[in-house]
């Protein structure tokens, strides 16, 4: 109703009148068909093809969030074994899990985690189709009593203000990725909740989920010693089936693990390359490692610390520079937690002297003398401090919900 001139292609198949054909008759007869009879036969009466494998199961795109988005062929060996991986952890429980799903299905996190996962394993889904209709979606919760919520901090942020505590209360779970949650955002959320956000990392080209925070097991009793599933600010431990490596980022040597560099991942849920473009496969794929373009380490109990992606740091007279730690100490020293939209962003132009200068683009007026002698007490380097602040309506933002790195770079250059 929303889109009526969506260009529909010919073989486009209408759930809705299909369902409002079976009676409950014919959905008692499948339903016992399916328990009865082998899937082999089945998949041949019904017509279900039984070859996948390799073979191309959806086509996705990057979110262009740092240039042109990509074409990104996820195959059906891909996404089972994100689902399988997914289910090794334990991540949702199929007895009494009711999952939220808003997420969009061109969005891997949404497109793997909330419609084939659920599919999949049986669980109980309860969709909406947007995930910007926070006051439909908390009524959902409350009314469904929905125990797990997946999404990401940009569209959690907005049920801050917009919700009320009660609304959320049958949440046992809420889990976060696509960006980084921001030590404020964690105790914001907590704070007016009760519930701590479960951090985990992955990307469309891994399916997506590469690593997830979970619930810490019970104690049995004072004496036992458990292994920690859960450290706030990680991305959590890796699912199972995934290997990986630390390398320089200039010169391409291997790290230690500990040591903060260029993530490199290897695993069957890692997808063969982007579509028509064999330049930028050789770049990022190599004996099936993928070059993840994000900066991380592990820690000594195994949980991934993503440092921040390669497109979000400046080369600044041969140092590097990460914006988003700036960005997080500008909204601490500010107390910009609370604010609604993101206030603001760290970019860059290009600069003859050092290579790159940083630029504040900022939603609020801000004292600049101010800001800085703040970010110099709290210990920032020179170097890290914005010397360029400029004053916009709104910070870019994408339809995933992700910051539009291109837009902010084409501000900063103004």
């Amino acid at each position: 109703k929303k889109m009526t001139h969506f260009p529909w292609p010919e073989d486009t198949i209408d759930f809705g009148p299909i369902l409002a054909g079976f009676d409950k008759k014919a959905i008692l007869l499948r339903y016992i068909a399916i328990i009865i009879f082998p899937s082999s036969l089945l998949t041949r009466i019904l017509g279900i093809p039984n070859y996948g494998d390799e073979d191309e199961a959806g086509l996705l795109f990057t979110s262009g969030s740092s240039g042109d988005p990509k074409g990104v062929p996820l195959s059906h060996r891909n996404i089972i074994s994100n689902v399988l991986q997914i289910d090794e952890v334990a991540l949702l429980s199929k007895e009494d899990t009711t999952l939220m799903c808003c997420l969009p299905i061109f969005h891997s996190f949404g497109y793997t985690v909330t419609l084939w996962y659920p599919l999949i394993r049986r669980l109980k889904m309860v969709t909406l189709p947007s995930p910007l209709e926070q006051k439909k979606i908390a009524s959902a919760i409350e009314a469904e009593k929905v125990t797990v919520f997946i999404g990401t901090r940009t569209f959690f942020k907005p049920y801050l203000k917009r919700v009320a505590r009660e609304k959320m209360e049958s949440l046992d779970l809420v889990v976060a990725g696509a960006e980084k949650v921001t030590p404020e955002f964690f105790d914001l959320w907590h704070d007016k909740f009760g519930s701590d956000i479960f951090e985990g990392y992955g990307l469309t080209e891994t399916s997506p989920v590469v690593s997830v925070n979970l619930k810490n097991p019970l104690q049995p009793d004072s004496e036992s010693v458990l292994q920690i599933a859960y450290r706030r600010g990680s991305a959590g431990r890796m699912v199972p089936g995934i290997t990986a490596r630390i390398k320089d980022p200039d010169t391409g040597e291997d790290r230690s693990l500990f040591e903060p560099g260029m993530l490199f991942v290897k695993g069957s849920n890692i997808f063969s390359g982007y579509l028509d473009d064999p330049a930028r496969n050789a770049e990022i794929l190599d004996d099936g490692w993928f070059k993840t373009g994000d900066l991380a380490r592990f820690d000594e109990d195994g949980f991934l610390h993503i440092e921040g992606r390669e497109s979000r740091f400046s080369k600044i007279a041969g140092e590097m520079v990460p914006h988003e730690t700036i960005e997080s100490k500008i909204i601490e020293v500010l107390k910009l937690a609370e604010e609604e939209m993101i206030p603001v962003v760290i970019s860059a132009r290009p600069d003859d002297a050092k290579g790159e200068a940083l630029v504040l683009l900022t939603t609020v007026a801000i004292d600049e003398d101010l800001l800085r002698q703040k970010l110099s007490e709290e210990g920032l380097p020179n170097l890290w401090i914005p010397r360029i602040i400029l004053r916009v309506e709104e910070i870019p933002i994408l339809a995933s919900g992700k910051l539009d790195l291109k837009g902010c770079q084409v501000l900063a250059a103004e």
